[in-house]
């Protein structure tokens, strides 16, 4: 994900920018009348783009364009659709695209190559997509509000008793980025894609909302407001009362070898010509806008930030070492298309991301977690005790709990009977930070066997992640005759080179070597 500094309007009739390359998309213009409405750019779990540009068809009715850099997507939607944007479940980080350019033309020589990225600056449409980041700001106060006053009742008083890390190892950088920069006026790498937050803040898809409708309500008036009264930012570049300065920063991420600059380079001198034509504040760390620069190739997209932090923490408050993105767990139950009554398992849930994502999204199944670790066990109870307060401070009438349980067991002895689970997702020990490469040996091939057992021959079907490709091939060489191997998904978790693979029962059926007792 790139973040960057956002810098405010000045001019509300800035000209479109013109030269540079062969314009692409852009910021629907609002004519006078007209809807308002956002180009939105979304990072996605590498590998699941086209997962992705499914859910935003289906829940927004809009068609989407997979980037040629891997790991994005781009739509347009109305500007009033926002809170829906922000609910999809597939996306990681928001941005509402200034200006694109298809096939930017860099010049050879250094110099020239970032005076023009500096002259581009104020050649660039930011009144459109700088309304809409005002009306997410607004509808994001809202919610924070909302959020205040539901902590204080007495539904969410209670407190987690749990011993795991809190904040703790998250999975960063789903993008094979050459290099980013977060720079108006001084460099400041970054570790990832993901703000770390040690404080526990709850993640802007995280918390509390209103029913929909009043959320819509609100989001009418909100652009109503925002066409009538102008831009709080056009007042910030005015001067006009006392509005305050606004901070921002420039974040640049990109990858290609044809460059001249480095991505440092390019957010510096494009974040010196932000803050001069806007005349705003540089702030690396307490700003209140992004200004994202996405190079790649000669693909240029400039783009403003629409979340602070990734939406893939929406499920999440006690992590484990190996923390699965809430985001990848959605693209993996969606690829074995889970059905209504369907029971599904997750034999190595871990924190439990899958299970809750999946009792979330899909409540007419009965998810099942489990694991051989009691801490895993632990915190896996205490998300599911999380989640289960997060809906009671929405509306305790109707909070009738999650269709999901949470089990300590053994992955190679599951006590479950043969032949009564249709799907199977789990993320198996990849034998880095949990297990080993030589362990797995010995348990890929009694987890197949296993999970065999479970499914419902002929129907069945499991969808596993591993980053240990050689020993899951060999191990499903040798359970052949129960499981098929009908789809893999190459996937980056954490900068490691993973797969995900859709594996479909056979109709042989599985022999029961357990002892009886």
């Amino acid at each position: 994900r790139s973040v960057g500094a956002v810098a405010l309007p000045g001019q509300p009739g800035m000209a479109e920018a013109e030269a540079a390359g062969d314009a692409g998309l852009g910021p629907a213009a609002a004519q006078d009348g007209a809807e308002l409405a956002a180009v939105i750019g979304a990072t996605v779990p590498t590998g699941f783009e086209q997962t992705a540009a499914e859910e935003v068809r289906e829940k927004l009715g809009s068609a989407s364009r997979i980037s040629k850099d891997r790991g994005k997507i781009y739509f347009e939607v109305p500007a009033r659709s926002l809170p829906q944007v922000h609910r999809l479940r597939s996306v990681d980080n928001l941005f509402v695209v200034v200006q694109e350019f298809k096939d930017y033309q860099f010049k050879e020589n250094k110099e020239d190559a970032l005076k023009d990225l500096e002259d581009l600056v104020k050649k660039l449409p930011w009144t459109d997509p700088l309304k809409v980041w005002e009306l997410n700001n607004s509808l994001k106060k809202k919610k924070t509000k909302r959020k205040k006053h539901n902590l204080q009742s007495p539904a969410s008083r209670g407190k987690l008793s749990d011993g795991g890390e809190e904040g703790g190892a998250d999975q960063n950088n789903t993008n094979d980025q050459e290099d980013c920069a977060q720079n108006p006026v001084a460099v400041e790498p970054t570790g990832g894609q993901d703000k770390e937050n040690p404080q526990g803040v709850t993640s802007r898809n995280g918390v509390e909302e209103e029913e929909e409708d009043n959320e819509q309500s609100e989001v009418k008036a909100e652009v109503q407001a925002s066409s009538e009264s102008g831009s709080k930012a056009d007042e910030a570049q005015t001067g006009e009362g006392e509005a305050k300065v606004l901070r921002f920063r420039v974040t640049c991420n990109r990858a290609g070898d044809k460059h001249s600059f480095t991505s440092n380079e390019a957010a510096r001198d494009f974040g010196g010509a932000v803050q001069e034509h806007f005349q705003w504040k540089a702030d690396m760390t307490h700003f209140d806008v992004e200004v994202l620069l996405n190079i790649h190739s000669n693909e240029v997209v400039v783009g403003i930030a629409l979340t602070e932090e990734s939406l893939h923490r929406r499920n999440i408050t006690h992590f484990g070492p190996t923390t699965l993105r809430s985001t990848l767990a959605y693209g993996m139950l969606r690829l074995c298309d889970p059905q209504p009554t369907d029971i599904i398992v997750d034999p190595m849930c871990g924190t439990g991301a899958i299970p809750i994502e999946g009792a979330a999204e899909w409540p007419c199944c009965y998810h099942i977690a489990g694991d051989n670790n009691p801490q895993a066990v632990k915190r896996a109870a205490n998300n599911i005790s999380s989640l289960l307060r997060k809906n009671e401070s929405k509306d305790s009438s109707t909070a009738l709990g999650v269709p999901l349980d949470v089990i300590q067991w053994d992955i190679c002895r599951l006590p479950l009977r043969t032949g009564s689970v249709d799907i199977v997702v789990t993320d198996m020990p990849f034998g880095k930070r949990i297990g080993s490469k030589k362990k797995n040996w010995d348990l890929y091939p009694a987890c197949l066997m296993e999970m065999g057992r479970i499914c419902t021959p002929g129907t069945g079907r499991a969808v596993l992640l591993t980053q240990d490709k050689k020993c899951f091939a060999k191990a499903l060489s040798r359970v052949g005759h129960i499981w098929r191997r009908a789809q893999t998904v190459w996937v980056n978790v954490g900068g490691l080179h993973a797969a995900v693979y859709l594996l479909r029962r056979t109709s042989e059926p599985a022999q029961d070597t357990r002892p009886f007792w």
